[in-house]
């Protein structure tokens, strides 16, 4: 698969506008971003890239910009990956590293991630805040679907805590293949991966649902969701900003019967708990 790697650098921004730029790139189908000298790298699947797309985001921008595109070779990713990921430590007892760093057996979860081209490493402050809440979660033998999985490193933790069974689906082929190799790197065992978005959802029914997407998909899907949730359920949702998104997830979760609990906040990033009456 070929991807589009473009290029972006500043003279000067605020960290709040390139979270925002990253937040609008990733609604045009960007999937992965990497920090640079000058800015930031971001990835898209070749076939999905439209420039025309690309400069209405950058015309639009209150700051100054330059990017530059090129078609780059997919092994390339884990080169940048190396250079790139360090090993992260969440809420003083999970560890995440890949698999070049060394173990640290000192941390009560330790968490082994190949990311490639997926999106997951807990290093963005979205996948950080999910991670927090299924740490101070009580997930002991719950049935767990993990949606727009990534490398599934939500849906890892939450076996590592004693979910009974999980579900992890993304519509990226690379997440989805993720997802299976990193479960077994983990030696997760009741991890299973989808391929696809709300139309594979299991007709079953969960405990916890975990979404860490972006808003419009989110708004999109919340009503698959709730179809599935058991009554007294538990969702995660992140991927959004705290203005003006909180209240907009808020409202149209209200429509489906989910009661807002409490959010987190990194930067200009949310995280949000809500429960199905």
């Amino acid at each position: 698969m070929d991807y589009i790697q473009v290029s972006f650098s500043f003279e000067q921004i605020e960290e709040y506008q390139q979270d925002l730029l990253v937040g609008q790139l990733a609604e045009i189908g960007f999937d992965s971003f990497v920090d640079s000298t000058k800015g930031f790298d971001a990835f898209i699947i070749a076939d999905q890239f439209e420039e025309t797309k690309l400069k209405e985001v950058v015309e639009e921008l209150d700051f100054a910009v330059r990017y530059e595109a090129q078609e780059i070779a997919p092994q390339n990713w884990n080169e940048e990956w190396e250079k790139n990921f360090s090993p992260l430590i969440i809420s003083d007892n999970c560890y995440v590293r890949a698999t070049f760093h060394e173990p640290q057996p000192q941390y009560q979860y330790e968490i082994v991630i190949d990311p490639k081209m997926a999106f997951g490493t807990g290093h963005h402050q979205t996948t950080t805040m999910m991670m927090q809440y299924v740490l101070e979660t009580d997930v002991t033998d719950a049935s767990v679907l993990d949606m727009g999985a990534g490398t599934a490193i939500l849906g890892i933790l939450a076996a590592k805590r004693g979910a009974k069974d999980i579900v992890a689906i993304d519509y990226d082929e690379v997440c989805y293949l993720s997802a299976i190799e990193n479960a077994k790197l983990n030696a997760i065992e009741n991890l299973v991966s989808l391929h696809g978005s709300k139309e594979v959802i299991p007709q079953t029914t969960f405990d916890i649902i975990l979404a860490n997407i972006n808003r419009n998909i989110l708004l999109d899907q919340i009503e698959s969701y709730t179809a599935v949730l058991k009554n007294g359920g538990l969702i995660l949702f992140s991927g959004f900003y705290e203005t003006p998104d909180l209240d907009i997830i808020k409202s149209h979760a209200e429509q489906y019967g989910l009661v807002y609990q409490n959010h987190k906040k990194m930067g200009d990033w949310v995280a949000a708990k809500f429960v199905k009456k």
